[in-house]
């Protein structure tokens, strides 16, 4: 028990002491993980709305492929993306391994199928009579897409966060696809992991900490949102 108060006790003054090794791999994690999760709100969330809405053959079938994809494991989009961006892979002469951009790549097809759905759900479970207004006024897909976007849009910055909470806590992805290269592609999981094999747990439970802190901030964030829009 001294030994885990110990370690709590320097893993707060490494946190409070804005200690540079710390915070640097805090702020690689948050830019990688929000540039991932921006570039996944654009794309599955007209996606999301649009499967919604349409009737077309085979959506069942593509939404049981979105609820599997949602509990797709870090590893096997990791390993997936090594093989296309390895030197031997197809993708190889674009010399993306290993970087931050691979990372975001990888994070982005992880947290996609998440905000696609939820965003499917938030839609499916609207007021019915939304679309039928909509139809009633000649409303294109896109106007009705930017209406469901204005009404649904605390739903859908849920959706946005959960993606945020998945991309940030993952781990498979960024040391399969970021070699956690210290103060390039390290991230708070990938060092976590690291500095717990090497015995630093103090290291690694303060980079712990700031990865709740993180959580809870932007899940504060999203509860002033709903607070205001009552």
């Amino acid at each position: 028990m001294d030994y885990f108060s110990q370690a709590i006790a320097e893993a707060l003054v490494l946190v409070l002491s804005l200690d540079a090794e710390v915070y640097t791999v805090v702020w690689t994690s948050i830019y990688i993980s929000i540039l991932a999760v921006c570039l996944a709100a654009v794309t599955s969330i007209p996606l999301g709305i649009v499967i919604s809405l349409k009737s077309f053959p085979g959506k069942p079938l593509l939404l049981q492929v979105l609820n599997t994809l949602m509990a797709l494991p870090t590893v096997v989009v990791g390993l997936l993306l090594y093989g296309l961006l390895t030197r031997q892979g197809p993708l190889g002469e674009l010399g993306m391994l290993y970087t931050p951009l691979a990372m975001i790549l990888g994070q982005w097809i992880l947290v996609s199928p998440i905000i696609c759905n939820l965003t499917v759900s938030a839609v499916s479970s609207a007021d019915p009579r939304l679309h039928t207004t909509c139809m009633t006024l000649g409303a294109g897909t896109w106007q009705q897409g930017l209406v469901f976007m204005s009404e649904l849009r605390l739903g859908l910055m849920a959706a946005v966060v959960a993606g945020f909470g998945r991309a940030i806590g993952e781990v498979g992805v960024a040391m399969m696809l970021g070699g956690n290269i210290e103060g390039f592609t390290r991230t708070m999981t990938t060092a976590i992991a690291l500095e717990t094999s090497k015995g630093e747990f103090e290291l690694a439970l303060a980079l712990g900490m700031l990865l709740l802190l993180v959580a809870f901030v932007v899940n504060g964030f999203l509860f002033r949102l709903q607070r205001k829009s009552r």
